[in-house]
């Protein structure tokens, strides 16, 4: 292994942390493709569901980036 000067550095690996906003988005999907077949009502339903977790899961995602350490150049 090659050593690439004194000081080693590691990149740091980021990893999301666990949600359940992406399971209720799957379900307000669901829900709005089920309303199609049965009724106006179910497809708002679903549709409220799946807006209120996009939002949520944007909202959450930006907060994670903007915590993230800046890159450091050399």
């Amino acid at each position: 292994m090659a050593d690439h000067g004194s000081t080693s550095e590691r990149e740091e690996i980021h990893l999301p942390g666990s949600s359940i906003l992406p399971l209720v988005a799957g379900i307000g999907i669901t829900i709005t493709l089920l309303g199609l077949i049965w009724s106006w009502w179910i497809v708002l339903f679903g549709g409220l569901i799946l807006l209120y977790s996009a939002v949520r899961w944007i909202r959450t995602v930006r907060e994670d980036m903007a915590n993230l350490p800046t890159q450091r150049h050399r």
